[in-house]
């Protein structure tokens, strides 16, 4: 959980979320900030380990994560997507 990675345009693969931003903005291609979650465990469906609450070592690796999203998208603004990408996509 908490692995960052970013991306410049793509596809929607279904997203709600996604659906909605490429509407407001007329497009797809936008940056996206994406803070992974890790697999479900055993047999769980994706949908419910989404929606369940995080454990406390998983929330304190989600505030460890944002707070690194924030980062990333200021670099965003101020060096571009690209750079951004070089860094924070290059970290494990």
């Amino acid at each position: 959980p908490g692995k960052l990675k970013l991306k410049i345009g793509g596809g929607l693969a279904g997203n709600n979320g996604l659906k909605s931003i490429k509407a407001h903005l007329g497009t797809d291609d936008f940056v996206r900030v994406r803070v992974g979650i890790g697999k479900p465990p055993g047999r769980q469906e994706g949908v419910d380990h989404v929606l369940r609450r995080a454990g406390k070592a998983e929330r304190c690796e989600l505030d460890v994560a944002m707070a690194e999203a924030a980062d990333a998208v200021e670099m965003i603004l101020t060096e571009g997507a690209e750079a951004a990408q070089g860094r924070y996509n290059q970290r494990s």
